[in-house]
């Protein structure tokens, strides 16, 4: 019969919302390039660059929520066949494969301000450069005069949060392949509305608990530090490098947070539910850059410098 479908693939119908996004990000990006070119949002000084992006990054995530709202009212047509979904899968590593190549520059970054440090000093906040030619400071890393944050308080600390994340997490995953939802509500997890089998909904709670803690924690971490973001090249690849990774689990929180919607919701089923399967594998991949960036940033980045309070 024309018109039968005979294959496995899923035919997209006409979408308003590549196009929405696409002219939502150019209002973003142009309004963000005119914010940073003095276009503030008070009256002084206004071109008009602040609400510009303002309007933009809101066309943005309302395209986000709608495409996305799409792909959920897809999958419960039935239309993500397993190939479909094989397909999903493929884009979500290469997707994950992109992101690791962005912690790759942060990461470069940092290790060639370490191997190559320049020379300079950092006195009573302010930092200090030799003149081109000059031997009265010392080219060393972290700059002299330095204090670091201690690797072996609040970044270790993080460090657990996040690996127990980790662990939570994947027992959320393994619970929803083996089908163990349901149970009595009691207790405290009964006023949440989770019964006393559901490890789905037990593991994805205390996953988001456990990022919402780490991200506290974090932004305690950078109020307290004690070396600037600017004009010093510790503090820029320190916070642009730790704080990305800040901003990854801010997203996976969310995308989290968006699960346990969806597994309240009974969304998700043992054979169907490749949205919690891609919310899992970037929160591992989150927690596999932070083991990089712990040893690397606050422990050998840190190394013999003073610490801070100590």
């Amino acid at each position: 019969m024309a018109g039968a479908k005979n294959h496995d693939y899923h035919i997209l119908p006409p979408s308003i919302w590549p196009l929405f996004g696409s002219l939502s990000a150019l209002v973003m990006a142009s309004g963000a390039i005119m914010w940073m070119h003095g276009g503030h949002l008070s009256a002084e000084k206004a071109n008009g660059g602040g609400w510009m992006f303002l309007i933009g990054l809101a066309g943005v995530l309302f395209t986000m929520y709608s495409w996305w709202a799409e792909v959920v009212r897809e999958a419960h047509h039935g239309d993500h066949t397993p190939v479909v979904q094989l397909h999903f899968r493929y884009g979500m590593i290469l997707f994950i494969a992109s992101e690791v190549m962005f912690f790759v520059g942060w990461f470069w970054a940092f290790f060639d301000f370490s191997l190559f440090p320049t020379a300079m000093s950092f006195v009573d906040g302010q930092v200090e450069r030799a003149a081109e030619g000059a031997t009265a400071i010392a080219a060393q890393w972290p700059p002299k005069g330095l204090e670091v944050i201690d690797a072996f308080e609040l970044p270790l600390l993080n460090t657990l949060i996040l690996l127990t994340s980790g662990t939570t997490v994947t027992w959320a995953h393994h619970a929803l392949i083996h089908n163990q939802r349901g149970g009595e509500k009691t207790g405290l997890w009964g006023m949440l509305g989770v019964g006393n089998r559901d490890g789905v909904l037990k593991g994805l709670w205390l996953t988001v608990v456990l990022g919402a803690l780490f991200s506290s924690i974090q932004a305690y971490e950078y109020m307290h530090a004690p070396f600037p973001f600017k004009g010093l090249n510790y503090g820029a690849a320190f916070f642009m490098a730790t704080g990305f990774h800040g901003f990854h689990v801010l997203i996976g929180t969310i995308f989290l947070i968006v699960c346990l919607i969806r597994a309240y919701k009974g969304d998700f089923t043992p054979r169907q539910h490749f949205g919690f399967e891609a919310a899992a594998w970037y929160w591992h991949f989150v927690d596999v850059v932070w083991l990089f960036l712990f040893v690397t940033v606050y422990v050998w980045g840190g190394w013999g410098a003073p610490v801070h309070g100590g």
